[in-house]
């Protein structure tokens, strides 16, 4: 059977969350890893159900009670993006705090310094008028490939190539249908 890399990684994730459901059922405390897959192949099945969008962020944060968690893992999960395909297509799907906040002394706690970070320094910025063509919202994703975005978002791709949008990573921006907005992208890093 030949499986496309999106089919082997849904496979994955489907095996993962088997692990962490076998675990649950005989008492035992998940990992980040099998927490994570349980969270994204509910997310996908919700999806593939047509439950909206909103609504399956909401659930997605109680699929995995914090104390079913082993400890501090809870505190080095910030966020879960999963590409999941709903009825209407493909959506990012960004659930922040899947397992509730992180406690200042938890792995992978976050402590903010005073003052301000510059994000990505020295590297060019532009501006671009994105008008979302399509019926629905759409989310592009802070390191997501701006000319590759979907084709409802309407836009200069040549002027986008080797771009990225100049938000913090992690996060995600939202292109609502009919709208048009002024964004800053960013040049990525790397070859491009």
């Amino acid at each position: 059977m030949h499986l496309t890399p999106r089919e082997q990684e849904r496979l994955t994730l489907f095996s993962a969350a088997g692990l962490a459901r076998r675990r649950l059922a005989r008492g035992a405390l998940l990992g980040a890893t099998e927490a994570i897959a349980l969270v994204c192949d509910e997310i996908l099945e919700m999806a593939w159900d047509g439950v909206p969008l909103e609504t399956v962020v909401e659930r997605a944060r109680d699929v995995v009670p914090r104390e079913q968690l082993l400890p501090g893992v809870a505190g080095t999960v910030p966020g879960i993006q999963v590409e999941a395909l709903f009825p209407h297509g493909s959506t990012l799907v960004h659930v922040a705090d899947p397992f509730g906040p992180a406690g200042p002394n938890d792995p992978g706690a976050v402590l903010a310094a005073d003052g301000e970070t510059d994000l990505a320094p020295g590297r060019p910025r532009k501006e671009l008028e994105i008008t979302n063509r399509g019926a629905r919202a759409v989310w592009v994703s802070s390191h997501f490939p701006l000319e590759e975005a979907n084709t409802a978002l309407e836009f200069d791709r040549e002027a986008a190539r080797g771009h990225r949008l100049d938000i913090p990573a992690g996060t995600s921006d939202r292109f609502e249908p009919g709208a048009t907005r002024t964004v800053t992208v960013v040049a990525r890093g790397g070859n491009r």
